[in-house]
């Protein structure tokens, strides 16, 4: 005698709306300091917002592994460059022109292709690995605009 199982169907929602990372490639996040002593490098206590595009969707900048670019120091200066104005990533990214520069006490997030992660603060004469800060994100609806 056989009998009929129903099985139910399984879906899975898979989200393509930024960027999709080749194996080989470094990603990276930038922070935004958005204490009003920002400028005196990061605490751990001091706010940070994510860097955004225009349709608030994450800024995600990424960059092929080659033999400039080898560790998450790396990622992290070229998205420090990127973050003022010097140039794109490879995918043609610029920086928004109403997000303020990327400054000392500014948090770079950068991820290697092996999806290791890394968070740099920006000091005066370089960067520096520190603990993953909180909070990371913006509040909904929150855009990190220009600022002095």
């Amino acid at each position: 005698m056989t009998t009929a199982v129903h099985r139910p169907t399984v879906t899975a929602r898979i989200d393509t709306t930024g960027p999709v990372p080749a194996p080989d490639t470094w990603t990276a996040t930038v922070y935004i300091n958005t204490h009003d002593d920002n400028f005196h490098g990061y605490q751990p206590h001091h706010p940070l917002a994510a860097a955004t595009r225009r349709d608030d969707s994450a800024l995600l900048l990424v960059f092929h592994a080659n033999d400039r670019l080898h560790n998450h120091e790396d990622a992290a200066e070229a998205a420090f460059e990127v973050g003022n104005r010097q140039g794109s990533d490879d995918n043609g990214q610029t920086w928004p022109s109403d997000i303020r520069s990327v400054s000392v006490g500014d948090v770079i997030k950068a991820t290697s292709p092996d999806h290791w992660i890394r968070h740099l603060r920006v000091d005066p004469h370089g960067l520096t690995a520190i603990p993953e800060p909180t909070p990371l994100a913006p509040l909904a609806g929150e855009r990190v605009t220009h600022r002095h």
